[in-house]
């Protein structure tokens, strides 16, 4: 990834129409207002931002206030896929999650991900269980 054209950031300002914007931009279905609502909750987040100021890539960092963090919502708009861009944001995250004093990091993805969150980015699996609220 060009370090010149991208620039990462923690916990920079990041508005709820951005996030609508770039969740968007890879066929996501943005829920607008949840940005506004979840950043109260997050131990910190990570822009990434092009030249021209616009996000190109997001993820966010829940926690619980005490030693485990929670990654969710990572982004790459299509324009940065496929460019290291995702993979950095993650790792810069983690970076930032480690300073906190967090002792886990955890991520949960879909199938095709799995290269991704576990080769490119570090983490390994883990057994874990999952309830789906709607269907209960």
């Amino acid at each position: 990834m060009p370090t010149d054209e991208v620039v990462l950031d923690w916990r920079g300002p990041v508005s709820d129409a951005e996030i609508v914007d770039l969740t968007e931009s890879h066929g996501g279905n943005p829920e607008p207002g949840w940005w506004d609502r979840v950043r109260g909750h997050s131990l910190g987040w990570v822009t990434a931002r092009s030249s021209e100021g616009q996000l190109v890539g997001f993820v966010n960092v829940a926690w619980d206030g005490g030693g485990h963090a929670f990654l969710i919502d990572t982004k790459t708009r299509p324009s940065h896929q496929r460019q290291g861009l995702g993979t950095a944001v993650v790792r810069r995250a983690v970076e930032e999650a480690r300073a906190a004093g967090c002792e886990w990091l955890f991520v949960d993805f879909e199938p095709h991900l799995e290269t991704f969150y576990l080769e490119s980015c570090g983490f390994r699996p883990t057994a874990a269980g999952l309830v789906h609220l709607a269907d209960s």
